[in-house]
Formats: C-alpha cells, structure tokens, sequence
C-alpha cells in the first residue's frame, strides 16, 4: 500500500446520467476494485458474477445509509442482475496497466476472476466506506455466485422494476421490493394521505 504521507491522486470526477446530484469518480471505481479483489482472493466462488454484485451493493448500501455511494458508478439491469457500465472497459485498462490480471479459474465451475496485482490506494475512501464494503464482502462471503445474482434480484426494486439493460436509479434502494405492504406501510401511508388532504 502506498505511504500515508504521499499525496493521493487526483480522482477524475464524471457526471453520471441516472441522477444529477451524483457524481461517478473512475479512479474511485478502479481503487474499488482492487479492494474487492484483494478482499475476495480467498473466496472459491469469487468471479465476475459475485464482482458485479459485491460492486453494487457496495454503491447501494452505502447511499443508502449515508446518502452518497462509494464510486457513483451507473448499474444497469442484466439478466443476472445489476452491473457497473463501466466495468469491462476500466478493466481491460487496469489489466493493460498490469494493475489486475483477468484469469480462468476452476474445471467444473469455470469462471472469469479479478486478480489485484497492487493493494487498492485506501487514502480515496473513508472509513465509512471501508466500513461498507467490508461489510458486504463479508455478508457474500459464504454465498456462491447463484445465490448471490438471485439475492441481487429479491433485494434490488430498481432491478425488479426496470427494463433489461436499463440503468437502476440508487434512489430505487428506498423502494419496497415486496408487492405485499406491511401494517406499518399502510397505516403510514393513511396518515400521509389525510395530511395531504387526499382522503375522501
């Protein structure tokens, strides 16, 4: 890992087209990467089904809880649900850069695996984000990539209520993603209604 006293580099920051208010940084995006990767290198499942998804939730979760994601990067709905845009043309440039090396793993489950050939610059993200992302690494773990692209269509409304190859909104993560509303959702949204006067 790079020296704390060194300056960071500087990040490229580029709008994103799903939300105005949002930002996607590529260097950010690419740090991301490495990290999961790094985090991931002993995980026997791990390839670009459970990448996509670890980025996602990563993105997500942390919009979620703490308003911003970690990278900002566009997600579009897949058959195997959400994936990063911009994620096969930054690795194909992170591999010519020999900052990751993309390998065949496995006979009986084949699959395409990230290798970090660096550590991820950790100075690009704060604690809560390390925080984030090690938290859904760590959550994903002991889930295969089955388990984990249909975990990625039960629990992403965006993906659910999007069109294929659609890009999913981060504000979808605050949207129900069962049809069946609990007591509490009614009676808050009967509240709401007779606040706003749209009660009979």
């Amino acid at each position: 890992m790079s020296s704390a006293t060194s300056p960071a580099p500087e990040s490229r920051k580029v709008q994103v087209s799903d939300s105005p208010a949002l930002d996607y940084d590529e260097q950010k995006f690419k740090e991301l990467i490495l990290y999961i990767a790094e985090k991931s290198a002993d995980d026997p499942s791990f390839g670009d089904t459970k990448l996509n998804k670890l980025l996602f939730f990563s993105d997500m979760l942390h919009h979620a809880i703490h308003g911003t994601p970690i990278s900002g990067a566009v997600y579009q709905k897949l058959e195997f649900g959400p994936a990063p845009r911009r994620l096969l043309p930054v690795r194909r440039e992170m591999a010519s850069d020999k900052d990751v090396a993309v390998v065949r793993k496995g006979r009986a489950y084949a699959r395409t695996v990230t290798v970090n050939r660096r550590s991820a610059d950790l100075r690009l993200f704060s604690t809560a984000e390390i925080d984030t992302i090690d938290d859904v690494i760590d959550l994903l773990r002991n889930h295969d990539a089955t388990e984990v692209s249909e975990m990625s269509h039960r629990l992403s409304a965006g993906w659910q209520h999007g069109m294929m190859h659609e890009d999913i909104p981060y504000d979808s993560i605050f949207l129900s993603v069962t049809d069946q509303l609990t007591p509490h959702e009614i009676q808050r949204g009967q509240a709401l209604a007779a606040e706003l006067q749209l009660t009979a």
